[in-house]
């Protein structure tokens, strides 16, 4: 257990993964909750007159210890995960959640915050440590501090239950992508599939002492199968069983989960004295109310909804052309929007796949971020990991001296969730004059690699992977001073903008002559298919729009009303939904009781910030078009006023430092061919 309590001797003082073992988890939690909670007692019982140094500043590098092991394990929890672990979480939640809760319902600690809080304004303090002070104050204002004893009692119940509720809405889900499986034995029913695709669902049967070929809800398996498969009934089965995960009144059901997750945030954010959950969290955020965020995504629907529509016709006309379908069903849109683009374009997905091996984009990756920010990246192999396929960075400035730790781990397997997002195994902040250097991960579900072939990947997932490096940037480049200011510890609705600037320069000549290369004989990609990547980026953009938004308007469904009066989630989905269906509604699915980044991750009330960053984004790499797509001006000024600065300041005055203006929704619109 020793080694989960104390300081790490390992190489950069990284994770020592291999020598953990799951029973060393629960005494480790224990052991370092105890330590944090003599650390803020010795902060609240500090005889002498509270100070920004003696108690804000003590606070926020109080925990260490805690903060560190919490990232290992959850972060195992999501990428690397077993029953034993999943019970683990579930025993270590609460007590996490009670710690949490002793910290911000200390009365006498708040006195001190408040204090130092009260006379802010003669302090001298720097922006940063006045934005410190602040989210100091507010982290316990926010959370119950002001609050009678019984209302705080009830506080710490809802957030004990919350923690827990969470875990298991996510369990679920997992173990019903985990338990579907289509298994095909009629080699006709995989006409129109990828080459690639077979071939690695044949090896997943074989994995299985199987014949045949095995399909799994996993995206790798579930993606190519529903875009690409001839077999319409196959096709129906598949999207079906993924739309009803957790939907199927069986052990694994959400819908009770999800009902009480909506009512408890809502019940919390009366407590506190707000009137929903939406009011509680935007007050933390650029958009700031609920109505905000409503007209902002009620205002783009207006724009794209004309455009979707239009779309949605020009496919169910080619559906009807070419196979006599009547009626487009969600399991056809894929598939015919897909063989339309490759009319309209002469081009696919599996035409591109040769010239992104995974290895190659993710080294281009690193070139754009050396080209622009002046970073080295060399693989490393004395730096512990938690499984065989992950693969560990150290990341140099021109100077060598070490700017980061990275870790990359690309492929789907059982015990790691769906999906593709960065995290951080340790923080960059500096204490007692030391910079200390983050450690950052990327954790995406990627085409694995097969016996005949390497890992190569569809365009969507090369962006994919841009996105979330784009993230890991903002949490390797970050500069602060103060561990809950670093890196990607920004507003909600800001936290985008890195990674979606990042997925640009995969549509840029210059860039991907850098790193799309046939894997065989290392061919530059075509100018015309780069020429067809960029015409055909915008190609159904309507229709994708309005897919976001129909997300962003369900969470704000769920969290910007009374949660009290849904006795039924399907039909609440459904009239959620309204205004932004094109597609006929399958009784069977429902997407809220899986829709884990607003229930079961950080995204509720915040789904709106995707849209929100490519505001952003767009009208940031308008910027770099203008002046050059690796002009070294613009990066710096990206880098200093964006991706070094944290949390430390307003978003928006960030971003002004950095554009010399606000972001105009125009160059949004013109990207996405809307205007």
């Amino acid at each position: 257990m020793k080694i989960l309590t104390t300081e790490f001797t390992t190489k950069h003082n990284t994770a020592p993964f291999s020598q953990i073992k799951l029973e060393e988890y629960q005494p480790a939690f224990e052991e370092n909750i105890a330590k944090a909670r003599a650390e803020v007692n010795a902060i609240t019982n500090n005889p002498e007159a509270p100070t920004f140094k003696n108690t804000i500043e003590a606070l926020d590098y109080s925990g260490e210890n805690l903060d560190r092991l919490s990232s290992i394990f959850f972060n195992l929890n999501s990428a690397e995960t077993s029953d034993e672990m999943q019970k683990i979480a579930q025993e270590v939640s609460p007590l996490l959640t009670a710690f949490s809760n002793d910290i911000t319902l200390n009365e006498d600690l708040f006195k001190r915050v408040k204090a130092v809080y009260e006379q802010k304004d003669s302090l001298n303090l720097t922006p940063e440590q006045a934005t410190l002070l602040d989210k100091k104050f507010k982290s316990f204002s926010r959370n119950g501090a002001l609050l009678s004893n019984d209302k705080k009692e009830r506080l710490r119940e809802i957030d004990a239950e919350l923690a827990k509720l969470k875990l298991t809405y996510g369990e679920n889900v997992l173990a019903e992508t985990n338990k579907y499986q289509l298994h095909i034995t009629n080699e006709t029913d995989l006409k129109g599939l990828p080459e690639g695709t077979i071939e690695a669902a044949a090896s997943l049967a074989k994995s299985k002492n199987l014949e045949g070929w095995i399909f799994t809800l996993d995206y790798p398996s579930y993606i190519p199968f529903v875009t690409y498969a001839d077999n319409r009934e196959l096709r129906k089965e598949i999207a079906i069983a993924a739309g009803k995960k957790a939907f199927q009144n069986n052990e694994f059901d959400n819908q009770e989960i999800t009902l009480k997750i909506a009512k408890l945030r809502f019940e919390r954010a009366n407590l506190l004295g707000y009137k929903t959950h939406s009011d509680f969290v935007l007050e933390e955020r650029m958009a700031q109310t609920p109505e905000k965020v409503k007209l902002f995504l009620n205002d783009l629907l207006a724009k794209a909804k004309p455009a979707a529509e239009k779309e949605f016709a020009q496919v169910t006309a080619f559906a009807k052309e070419l196979d006599g379908i009547d009626q487009l069903e969600k399991w056809d849109g894929a598939y015919y929007s897909e063989k339309l683009k490759q009319k309209l374009f002469d081009f696919d997905d599996e035409q591109l796949k040769p010239y992104f091996k995974l290895e190659n984009v993710l080294n281009g990756a690193f070139t754009v971020a050396e080209k622009l920010f002046g970073i080295t990246f060399k693989e490393v192999f004395d730096i512990d990991k938690y499984h065989e396929d992950v693969q560990t960075f150290e990341v140099l400035d021109f100077e060598g001296k070490l700017v980061a730790v990275f870790y990359s781990d690309f492929f789907p397997r059982k015990g790691k969730r769906n999906g593709a997002w960065m995290t951080s195994f340790k923080p960059q902040y500096i204490k007692d004059g030391v910079n200390e250097r983050p450690h950052v991960s990327i954790v995406c579900n990627f085409t694995p690699p097969t016996a005949s072939k390497p890992s190569l990947l569809t365009f969507n997932e090369v962006t994919t992977l841009f996105h979330e490096f784009g993230h890991a940037l903002h949490g390797m480049l970050a500069n602060t001073t103060y561990p809950s200011l670093s890196g990607t510890s920004v507003y909600w609705d800001f936290v985008e903008l890195p990674s979606q600037v990042m997925e640009n320069w995969c549509y840029e000549p210059e860039a991907l002559a850098l790193f799309a290369k046939q894997y065989e004989t290392g061919e530059i990609i075509p100018q015309e298919y780069v020429n067809k990547i960029k015409e055909s980026a915008s190609f159904l953009e309507g229709m994708a729009t309005l897919r976001q938004l129909s997300f962003g308007l369900l969470d704000m469904a769920f969290h910007s009303n009374n949660p009290n009066t849904i006795t039924d989630i399907k039909a609440f989905e459904k009239e959620a939904f309204d205004g932004t269906s094109l597609y006929p509604d399958v009784a069977e699915n429902c997407m809220s009781v899986s829709f884990s980044h607003i229930f079961q991750g950080g995204y509720s009330s915040g789904y709106y910030s995707y849209k929100w960053a490519e505001v952003l984004d767009a009208d940031a790499f308008a910027y770099f078009l203008e002046k050059g797509i690796f002009n070294k001006e613009v990066a710096t000024k990206f880098k200093e006023n964006v991706l070094s600065k944290g949390g430390t300041e307003l978003p928006m005055e960030l971003y002004k430092r950095f554009r010399g203006q606000e972001p105009k929704p125009e160059a949004l619109l013109k990207r996405a061919g809307l205007l």
